[in-house]
């Protein structure tokens, strides 16, 4: 099987897994996949880090508790997930740019930046699907990122000739980013349309709000290369045959969902 029917392959294996979990299954099993698969980033994570086997395990098992707070009593998404939604929007627009333009790569800092990109992630999965309809709520806010990285894929190879961040990630540009943005302006447009009382956002408001995620989804995805490049490592693992690893495919949704929660919580939206 060739590289591109192996991605492919996989892509839609787990595009079905998704539709499964979020449509046909109960919420626990939903809870238990986030759970899971926040405890494969968080080993992938601190893989990244390069940091020695007890690290590893430590900070794996701290986000997996983190996560499992439902389980075990304490309901933290239903009460934080939204508030960390703003606190993680804040470090992807301010302490994640500030760390790629000053290459800061302290061990305590990238332990800080591990738990902003995995646990506001996680607790964001777990309060929108709690909402009414959450489960197309999910689709929808993960749809703004997936739009994106298609419409810059093509942007970019058709037009693609001043690189975003050559010293970080040289195949990304901003025709790319261009291409996005378009996408994701036009997939707001006709959510407005189709379900903007259903999402209780206005078009003014979806259009901002495009623009907010492809940026964030951008900063997300340049962020992970970033971190892969200190690591001196092509992927982040090898669990998604054709991919790389889990975090290769959540980098963009880690900067950017939390914002879409947030900005639900700020509509009205609770769990």
């Amino acid at each position: 099987m060739s590289p591109t029917a192996l991605r492919v392959l996989t892509a839609l294996v787990l595009l079905a897994t998704l539709v499964a979990v979020l449509f046909l299954l109960p919420e626990w099993v939903w809870s238990l996949t986030v759970l899971l698969l926040s405890v494969v980033a968080a080993t992938e994570w601190a893989r990244l880090c390069r940091w020695t086997a007890l690290p590893r395990l430590l900070f794996a098992a701290a986000v997996g508790l983190a996560v499992a707070m439902p389980a075990l009593g304490f309901d933290a998404p239903s009460r934080l997930g939204p508030f960390l939604g703003v606190l993680a929007t804040i470090f992807w627009c301010v302490v994640a740019p500030l760390t790629l333009w000053r290459a800061a790569s302290g061990i305590g800092l990238r332990g800080f930046a591990g738990a902003m990109v995995l646990l506001p992630l996680a607790w964001s999965l777990l309060w929108l699907h709690r909402l009414p309809d959450g489960a197309w709520l999910l689709v929808a806010g993960m749809a703004f990122v997936w739009i994106a990285d298609s419409a810059a894929y093509f942007a970019g190879r058709a037009w693609g000739r001043h690189r975003l961040a050559p010293s970080i990630s040289p195949g990304k540009t901003w025709e790319g980013v261009v291409g996005a943005l378009a996408g994701t302006l036009a997939y707001a447009a006709l959510l407005s349309v189709y379900a903007g009382a259903a999402v209780r956002l206005d078009l003014v408001q979806l259009l901002i709000l495009a623009v907010i995620l492809t940026v964030l989804s951008v900063i997300g995805d340049l962020y992970e290369s970033w971190m892969k490049r200190l690591a001196g490592v092509k992927d982040s693992g090898r669990c998604l045959p054709g991919h790389g690893g889990l975090l290769d495919r959540v980098d963009g949704l880690a900067a950017a969902l939390p914002a879409w929660a947030a900005a639900l919580w700020l509509a009205g939206w609770s769990a």
